[in-house]
Formats: structure tokens, sequence, C-alpha cells
């Protein structure tokens, strides 16, 4: 927001430079982009008066012109505006004068052969707006020639360019900056309050019919006849031009002052535009969102498309205007306007701020509105604004009519506790010089206090605060007053202190075993995926959105193997080959117990994962089942994991007969297995495919062991290891894994390892049986092994195989 220094000391009184107060208001919170110091744009322009006016003799566009600016001497000036002309006040820099906007500095010059000790301006090249094309004439009469012009310009200020955080919406207006500045600065304050207006009953005809009152709980509609437009006076149009307006006309610039004076927007219906377009009888103005496929023509000129989104103000229930946006353009004010319909309310603030999105246009009114208007000064602003009209338009109030829904007026003061000892210890110390401090009560009773805030000591160093109703939408906890405290008193006045000791930085445990994960899944050649968590809802237990963006996109996913699949088949119609990768992720589920959410690791294998075909002479080397597995299990290892597989067919997706389920201690960790036949044939993809999902709290869990974090040294054996052979028919049902543990604590003491090497199934093996051949390897660690001490042991192995399982030996 743009504030002017020359109307913000009418508000507050101004102890400053303007300098030190742009460095005051930024090291508070509202940071000055810029400041604008208008008073070098006419330094050394002053008034002068155009004695005579003398065709040039060699140019036919140029004229010669004698000013008298108040000195010894008139001046010979050439002019090439075709307005100049005898007796005008016109403003003159002269020789030495620097005009920054137009980077032009005054020197005596011939123009066609005549000499020019000075120019004529025009307001433009003071930089000023303006839509006359030539020089400026000023309307007064009986100026001070040689006087400065810079007063009668508006140019004798300097404008502040200040933005205010999204939470202070008080600071859209000029007295909320006069309250800020008097509270930091000690200023006395000096906000106007306009008085009650005249409200002459002449029988108007207007009513209210508000059906949406909680997106506007306060209307004020105000009939005011016999107005005369024109241009406004030059005080207010240098005001709205220092604020970044262009002046239009009295009655839109006097809409346009209130907004910036106390930030509250208003709008100006031409009443007798209105009735037209309500029709014959009495003219009712209503609030209500608007119809799918209903158009307003707005002030911009542009037609815009209503949505159920835009809240409208209506006459008879005819579109007039998008409320707390714009007006519309069919009862806008003009210059044949007599009559007006003042609007002067409050919206809530997010019915605007969807309204505004929805037809993409913001404007000063929307966005205050969106930021929230202080609902306590609405009829100061509109009896303001009605005060002005009355006096600058001639016109007269004749009626007034207020539908008002807003909470009782004691309600719109907040009170928060406020402790001393919390704020110091929020805060911390203050520095006094050569020693440190805390805050007092009485530092914090004058801050407060100059914010408009009242305290009542509760004892023990606390006070119950009362906050001034423009401040209800940003003070609403203790924590909120301790920040103005700080803000107030100066945050470069804490000490800035830092620990004593700094500690090493360090990951918690589950993020350094998850890393080392990741590491381990790279190593073994897969790449990492990341995908999205929304998918296409229809499955069973997922968690549906409320408010999705897309259908493609309304549900979360349950697992990561169907990304997986679909990013395999990506991968392949992309002509990049096979997708070996695997991905660490959120899954969720609908349970029993309400929403569950869990991390899992899946990937996927599948296809040659060769780079050369030239030792298989360009034959294809598809994956085989345990080659997948022999990844998963390097990563096992790495880990020191002891996991077992046993067979599972509960994934549909999965081939029945090629699938296992993976445990840890008895604990589930996931499955593993190929992808099923038919899925595989639907999308395309090559026959040895293999997935993996494992549970990571599961995976974790049995990480978080003491012997697995801290590796113990083994000593190992010098001594010759004796290897034996064992082979067997076993039956299909009995798993390799029962078998290994059954070797094992027969063998255990002498028995270093179990190795399966052969299995075979076909002629000469029994039915519902196999051939199984497996290695077992003996070594004592303080001699070499004997036959004798071998044969025993391996022989219990024997019985025991035997006796649990009903082999049958054959070696």
């Amino acid at each position: 927001m743009r504030i002017s220094l020359n109307w913000l000391q009418e508000l507050v009184e101004i102890k400053l430079s303007h300098e030190e107060l742009a460095e005051t208001l930024t090291m508070a919170g509202f940071e000055v982009e810029d400041i604008e110091d208008r008073r070098t744009w006419a330094n050394g322009v002053v008034v002068g008066k155009v004695l005579e006016r003398q065709p040039h003799p060699n140019a036919d566009k140029l004229s010669v012109c004698q000013v008298d600016i108040g000195a010894a001497e008139t001046l010979n000036i050439v002019c090439g505006a075709a307005n100049v002309r005898a007796d005008i006040y016109v403003p003159v820099a002269t020789t030495g004068t620097y005009l920054p906007n137009i980077d032009l500095k005054i020197k005596p010059a011939k123009l066609r052969g005549v000499p020019s000790q000075g120019m004529i301006c025009s307001l433009k090249e003071l930089g000023l707006t303006s839509d006359v094309d030539g020089i400026h004439i000023f309307t007064q009469e009986n100026l001070a020639l040689g006087s400065d012009v810079r007063p009668l310009l508006g140019l004798d200020d300097v404008i502040l360019d200040v933005t205010a955080t999204a939470n202070r919406a008080d600071a859209l207006s000029m007295v909320g900056i006069a309250r800020e500045v008097a509270a930091l600065t000690g200023g006395k304050l000096n906000i106007p309050q306009p008085g009650e207006v005249t409200i002459n009953q002449g029988g108007g005809n207007l009513g209210l019919s508000i059906s949406e009152t909680q997106a506007c709980p306060a209307y004020f509609g105000t009939v005011i006849e016999q107005v005369t437009i024109a241009p406004s006076p030059a005080w207010l149009q240098q005001r709205l031009q220092a604020a970044g307006v262009r002046p239009i006309n009295n009655v839109v610039d006097i809409t346009n002052y209130v907004l910036f004076e106390w930030g509250q927007p208003l709008h100006a219906f031409d009443r007798d535009r209105l009735q037209a377009v309500a029709g014959n009888g009495n003219l009712n103005i209503g609030v209500r969102f608007a119809a799918n496929g209903e158009t307003l023509k707005t002030l911009d000129g542009q037609t815009r498309n209503l949505t159920a989104q835009n809240l409208l103000i209506t006459a008879n229930d005819k579109p007039v205007a998008i409320a707390g946006v714009m007006g519309g353009e069919e009862t806008e004010v003009d210059a044949g306007t007599q009559n007006l319909v003042l609007e002067a309310a409050l919206f809530d603030s997010v019915a605007i701020r969807r309204s505004s999105r929805s037809v993409g246009l913001r404007s000063e009114s929307s966005g205050r509105y969106e930021r929230g208007v202080n609902r306590a000064e609405l009829e100061v602003a509109c009896r303001r604004a009605l005060s002005l009209l009355t006096e600058l338009t001639g016109g007269v109030i004749i009626q007034q009519e207020i539908a008002d829904t807003r909470p009782d007026p004691s309600t719109w003061t907040s009170s928060i506790g406020l402790r001393l000892d919390r704020l110091n210890q929020v805060l911390g110390p203050i520095d006094l010089g050569e020693e440190t401090g805390e805050l007092e009560e009485q530092d914090v009773e004058r801050i407060l206090t100059a914010l408009g805030c009242q305290l009542t000591p509760t004892g023990d160093r606390s006070w119950t605060v009362s906050v001034p109703p423009y401040r209800y939408r940003d003070l609403e906890r203790e924590i909120d007053l301790i920040e103005e405290v700080a803000r107030l008193y100066g945050y470069d006045k804490f000490c800035d202190t830092l620990p004593q000791k700094a500690e090493a930085g360090y990951l918690p445990l589950d993020q350094e075993l998850i890393r080392k994960l990741r590491a381990y899944f790279r190593a073994a050649g897969l790449t990492e995926l990341i995908q999205y968590s929304l998918v296409k809802p229809g499955e069973d237990r997922q968690v549906v959105l409320s408010n999705p963006l897309f259908v493609e996109y309304s549900a979360l996913r349950t697992d990561l193997m169907a990304g997986l699949i679909d990013a395999f088949q990506y991968n392949l119609e992309q002509g990049n080959g096979s997708l070996n990768g695997f991905e660490i992720g959120r899954i969720f589920s609908q349970g029993e117990d309400g929403l569950q959410e869990g991390e899992a690791i899946a990937g996927i294998m599948g296809g040659d994962r060769t780079l050369s075909k030239w030792t298989s002479s360009g034959r294809e080397q598809p994956l085989t089942w345990y080659e997948a597995k022999g990844i998963l299990d390097s990563v096992f290892r790495q880990l020191d994991l002891q996991v077992e597989y046993q067979p599972d067919c509960r994934d549909e997706r999965l081939h029945p007969g090629r699938t296992a389920s993976l445990w840890i201690g008895g604990n589930r960790l996931g499955i593993f297995g190929q992808l099923h036949p038919q899925i595989r044939r639907e999308k395309g993809l090559p026959d040895s495919v293999y997935l993996f999902q494992l549970d990571t709290d599961v995976l974790l869990d049995a990480l978080d062991r003491d012997e697995s974090l801290v590796p113990v040294f083994h000593a190992y054996s010098t001594y010759p290891a004796s290897d034996r052979d064992i082979a067997f028919f076993a039956p299909v049902k009995v798993t390799v894994a029962e078998i290994e543990r059954a070797i094992n604590k027969a063998g255990k003491g002498l028995l270093e390892s179990v190795e399966l090497f052969d299995e075979y199934r076909g002629e000469h093996v029994p039915t519902g049986q196999r051939s199984l051949a497996f290695r077992l390897v003996y070594r004592a660690s303080d001699r070499t092994l004997t036959d004798t001490e071998v044969e025993p042991v391996h022989n219990k192995v024997r019985e025991a195989l035997v006796e649990k399982f009903g082999v049958s030996l054959r070696s």
C-alpha cells in the first residue's frame, strides 16, 4: 500500500524523518519496499504567468512567450504546446532545474534561432498523470509569482510503499498505519470521527433482502438524491494519485478515498439505472449466490460467466455487481448521474476469495475483504463517505436501510491471558549495554496499551488483555501478544545467544537403516523408483478422497506392487527395456480400526539383465526364479538376516506355484513371486517378471538388535573342513527350509554350513516326492576332524531326517 506522509501527518504526529520512519516500519514487520520522494520531481519549478504569446518566426508549431516569474526581468521561453496563451498561470522550470522524470536539465538554448530561458511544464513532465495534452494551467487565481509549485500539485510529499503481512488486515488503511506509527513512535493520534449525518426522509422505495446472512452479515444501503457529478477538489485528487489511483469523479473518488482511509470498501450505484434494471415498483437490493449460467458485464468492460461460487448484489433479483469484487457496468456512476445508492457492507472473507478466483478478478476491495474488514467501524466509514458526498456533491440523503446480523458488539473484543514469566521465557533476555535483563511489567503495559489493548492485572505478574476490535483477526492467543511485545520493543534489542556447546547431529536409527536398505538394493542392481501415492479407485479397503483433483488420482494406494507393474509396462512401451527397480513408500488401507498407514519396500525384476548379447549369440537370457530370489537374498545377507521362504498362493497377481511368503523369526516379512501368466499376457510383459513386497516395520524390528547394529567378531578356524553329501527322496510338501532346520539342529556343534545343490523330479523318483542333495560342511575350531568324529554326527543327521520327514536315503 502506498502511504502519503502528508496524509499520514493529518492522522498521527510524525516525529521521525521519512528514512527513519521507513526503517522503523520495516523493523516492526511492515516492509517498506520503496521510498518515492516527490519533492525532487519539481525542485526549481515555480509559478509563472504568461504575459504575451507570439508565433515563432521560423516554426509554425512553436510559440514565443513572455513569462513573468516574479523576477526583475521577464523570461523569453519558446513553447511547443498548443494550449499556451496569454494571461494564464503555469509551472515554469527555470534555468538549472533538473527534471528527473524526463531526465532533463534546463539550460539556456536557442530554438530555431530564438533564445529560450526555461521551460513551461506539463504534468507528465513533472511525473504526474494527466489527460490534458499540453502544458498545465493552474485554475487558481492571483497566485504568487515565483512561488514553489510543489504544494499546489501535491509534490511536497513523500510516498512509502509499504507491504503488510497477510495477518494484518488492519494495516491496509491510512488509519491502520497511523495507529501503528503511534504505537511505534509515541506520536499522538488524530483520527477523524465523522458526526451523525442528517437523513431527510423523503419516501424512498429502497428495500433490502439479504438471503445469505453468513456471507453478508451487514449491509447498509443509503439513497442520496440531487447529486452533482463533477471533478473532485484538488486535495482529494492528489491524495488518490499518491495512493496510486486515477481520479474519476467526485462520487467514485469519495468511495476510493474512504477505502484507503478506513479500509472499508464502498460502492456507489446510479439509483435510476438500478431502477431501470429492477423494473417498475420498489427497488429491492439483495445478496445471493449466482446460479450457473448467469452473466454480468463488470466495470472493466468484460462479460463474466458466473458460477455458484460468486456472491452477487442484485436489484429485484437481477445481478448488478459481484459482491466485494467489482460493480456492474450497467449501473455505474457517470456524468449524467443525479441519484445514488451507496453500499457499505461486510462480506465473508472466504466467500469473496472464492468468488474473486472463480472469475479471475482481484480488486482493491476484494483484497481487503479477503483479509478481513473491521466489522466495528463499518458505520464510521459509512458516515465518513456520506458526509463527504453531501459536502462535495450537494446530495441529499433521503433514506437508509440496514440489514445487520452481526453478533452483539460486546463479543467483538476478545480477552487473552498474558503471563510475564512466559513472555520472558519465550523472548529471552534483553541487551542493557554491559549487562542483560528482562522485560518488566511497565514495558509490557506501555507497549500493549499503545496498540489499543486494555490490560487488567490478575496478580502474580499476569494480565487479562482485551484486544481492540480492529485486531480481532490476528491477536487470538497469548503467543500473539508476546510477538507484539517483541515487535514493538524491537527485535534488535534482544540478546542473540547460541548454545555454549554444539552437539554433533545424527540420524534416528530407522532413517539410518532405511538408508542402508536403499544402498544395498542399489548395489544389487535395482534402480530406486518414486511414484504417486494416489491411484485409481476400485480396490478393496481403499481410502478414497472426498475432494480429488482428478478421478484417476482419487484413492490412496494399498500396496506398491500395482504401481511397479504399470511402471514396468510403461518402460517397455517407451522402448527402454525391462525395468529392474525398487520403491520405498507409504501404503494406506481401510481397516476395522479405521484408517491405517504403513511403509513398505517393493521391487520388480525381469527380462534379460545383461547389457550385451555377445556371450549369448544375440539370444535373450531371461531372469530365472532363483536368480531373482538371489538378488533378494544378497540384500538379506548384507543385513545379516535369516529369512525363510514358505509356499504361498494368496496373491492373485502372482503365479500360484512360484510364490513364497517371507518370514523372520515367526513374523511375516512379505511376499516374493513370479507375475501371474494371465496378467503378463494382458500387459505384454516378458515371461520372467518377479515381484516382492516387504513390511518395513517388521524388517526394521528384525534389524534393531544389538548383534546387527554392533557386529561382534567371531574367530575363524584355521583347520580344514570335512564335507559330506547326503541325498534322499523327500515328500514334495516338505520344504527345504524345514529340512535345513532339522539338519542344523541335529549337527549342532560340528556342522558349519548346509547347502542344497541338486533337485530332481522325474524318472525313477517316486510319485509325490523329489530327490534332494545337500552338502554338509563340518569343521572344528581347535583341531582337524577325523572320520571317527564326523561319521557319528553325520549319521545322527541321517536318522533325524528319516525320523522326522520319512525320507528315503540314497547315499
